[in-house]
């Protein structure tokens, strides 16, 4: 099913976005619905996000097609946990990433890690079981928690693509953690469909900054 896919959000959530942030709503009414490809499959989604860390989309697609081409989909944790980490390198990964990968797929085979287990932890305790893992920190779970487990109210501050998207939407120089936090609970339950916005505005999907800001000027907070 198509469904299975993507990040589902409807209706529900868009109303109460737009009837809480009149500015994101503006960015919801212009960009329209937003189609995010999820992976399901928890280790998958896992080595995804590993693979992802401090390299563009286009790399990080590049290289994931690789891996799926060569090892199949869903990834097998004992597959991975077999292969040397110079295979792994030749998907067009570090060595770093590769130790870090054949690591998590070891605590899976191990029974260290019960991954499907998060399935059923709140999203802070998700956050602190996958910080136990080698390479693993607090950005890359919540990315996790989004692109697999659809989590439905995660706002990442160590994203900052997410951050400059909100600084675009909201006209600030920077944000801080408590100004971030501020609008988290405006935008909560529903916090990870407005991050889908702040990373098209990001991406450029709305005016320029400047155009956008001279659009806005007379809206007020």
């Amino acid at each position: 099913m198509k469904d299975e896919a993507f990040f589902v959000y409807g209706e529900k959530e868009i109303s109460f976005l737009k009837a809480k942030d009149k500015r994101l709503g503006e960015v919801i009414d212009k960009v329209g619905h937003i189609e995010r490809e999820v992976i399901p499959d928890l280790f998958s989604a896992l080595v995804h996000s590993i693979v992802g860390q401090q390299i563009s989309t286009k790399a990080r697609s590049t290289i994931w097609q690789r891996m799926r081409n060569e090892l199949g989909y869903p990834l097998i944790p004992t597959h991975i946990a077999g292969l040397d980490k110079e295979t792994l390198q030749t998907f067009g990964i570090t060595f770093k990433k590769a130790e870090y990968i054949k690591a998590a797929a070891k605590k899976v085979v191990d029974g260290d890690l019960d991954i499907e287990m998060l399935r059923f932890l709140s999203d802070n305790e998700v956050c602190k079981e996958l910080v136990k893992l080698d390479g693993i920190g607090v950005w890359t779970a919540e990315m996790l928690l989004i692109f697999s487990m659809r989590r439905p109210n995660i706002l990442s501050f160590g994203d900052l693509a997410i951050l400059r998207g909100m600084r675009m939407v909201y006209h600030h120089r920077q944000i801080s953690k408590k100004l971030f936090e501020k609008y988290k609970k405006r935008l909560s339950p529903y916090a990870s469909v407005a991050s889908l916005y702040f990373w098209a505005v990001a991406g450029g999907a709305v005016l320029e900054r400047k155009d956008y800001a001279t659009k806005n000027r007379s809206l007020k907070r």
